[in-house]
């Protein structure tokens, strides 16, 4: 009965889970990832020859103070249909600055207003509120029916992900705060993120932006603000004052990481090498030492001449053969070697024996 009950009491109850709490938690981690694969197929914004201009206007260029732009991208400085730029000889930049119309910056004008469409055409993963500062995102199209504004820092997170897009959409103006600021990690790039800007945008003094500004109107950027990625303004003008743009490509992926590693990992080959050092230092030590204690060996062959000696001493071997003659006439030998001694002594022998006999039988009749 104590095994019957012990039995019991550690039966476990089952538990039932209904179905329609199966189907809420199904929902719930649909609800989760469907937006995460919406995000991580969000496709690139092709700027086409635009790609190649820092600052692109349309009615013209305006420059105060010195501004540098570079980048592997392209950093040139172009105005259409207005190609007027005032204070060009302070701008410090690798690219091409078009002063007069030309068909290069004409052509990519009208890649901008292809990209721009595109950008403005894209559907909404997410609303957002006008002010983007404190709010860490990550891939997806956000935006706002009217206004975008930045105080503090906006974070763009790539998940470790270097093909994340990021596209805002600005149904009017986007304004930026002094010493406001765009962060990117977990592999975010600048080349992948854009902003639609539906009117004009402007950027506040030290500021630190993040991206290809598209404005349908007009683009202000204050006293050293910096910019990583372009200024292009479809139909107004470019102002800048002592600002710094950088235009570069997007990373070769991720991938060259893993690639440097496995050069790293050439290091332990060569490290087999040095182990081919002991290799060789035990195989000469030891053999030459034996070889060289061989000759001392070759002593004790020497020494078999004694043996030699040991041989002529078999002379006086002989000596004892002639030396038996005068022994035996001192004594102790018989003279003569064919004479039968033992007959003799066995005839002498038996005549005792004889002797004794009759003497004893002859005292017994006695």
């Amino acid at each position: 009965m104590a095994t019957s009950a012990s039995k019991i009491n550690f039966k476990q109850p089952k538990v039932y889970v209904p179905i329609a709490t199966g189907a809420v938690v199904i929902i719930a981690a649909l609800a989760l990832i469907i937006p995460s694969i919406s995000n991580a197929a969000q496709p690139q914004v092709n700027l086409g020859s635009a790609s190649n201009f820092a600052v692109l206007a349309g009615s013209g260029i305006t420059n105060t103070g010195t501004t540098t732009a570079s980048g592997t991208a392209g950093s040139d400085f172009g105005s259409d249909p207005t190609p007027a730029f005032t204070g060009d000889t302070t701008v410090n930049t690798l690219g091409t600055k078009y002063t007069a119309a030309n068909a290069t910056v004409s052509q990519a004008k009208a890649d901008l207003a292809a990209a721009y469409t595109d950008a403005a055409g894209r559907a909404s993963t997410s609303n957002v509120a006008a002010d983007l500062g404190g709010q860490t995102l990550v891939s997806g199209v956000y935006t706002s029916a009217s206004s975008l504004g930045l105080t503090g820092t906006l974070t763009l997170d790539g998940q470790n992900n270097p093909d994340a897009v990021f596209v805002f959409q600005a149904g009017s103006s986007l304004t930026t705060a002094s010493g406001s600021v765009v962060n990117l990690i977990n592999g975010a790039q600048a080349c992948h993120v854009f902003w639609q800007v539906g009117s004009s945008a402007t950027f506040g003094t030290s500021s630190d932006f993040t991206g290809h500004v598209m404005a349908l109107t007009s683009i202000t950027a204050n006293t050293s603000a910096s910019f990583k990625g372009q200024l292009l303004a479809r139909n107004g003008a470019v102002t800048l004052d002592s600002n710094t743009i950088t235009n570069d490509v997007c990373a070769a992926a991720v991938t060259p990481t893993p690639t440097e590693t496995a050069t790293a990992s050439a290091t332990p080959t060569e490290t087999a090498t040095a182990s081919a050092t002991p290799t060789e230092t035990p195989s000469v030590t030891p053999t030459a030492t034996p070889t060289e204690t061989a000759t001392p060996t070759a002593t004790p062959t020497e020494t078999a001449t004694p043996t030699a000696t040991p041989t002529e001493t078999a002379t006086p071997t002989e000596t004892p053969s002639v030396i038996p003659s005068p022994s035996t006439t001192t004594g102790g030998e018989l003279p003569n070697t064919e004479t039968p001694w033992l007959n003799i002594l066995l005839i002498g022998l038996a005549i005792l024996i004889a002797g004794g006999a009759v003497v004893f039988f002859s005292r017994k009749r006695n």
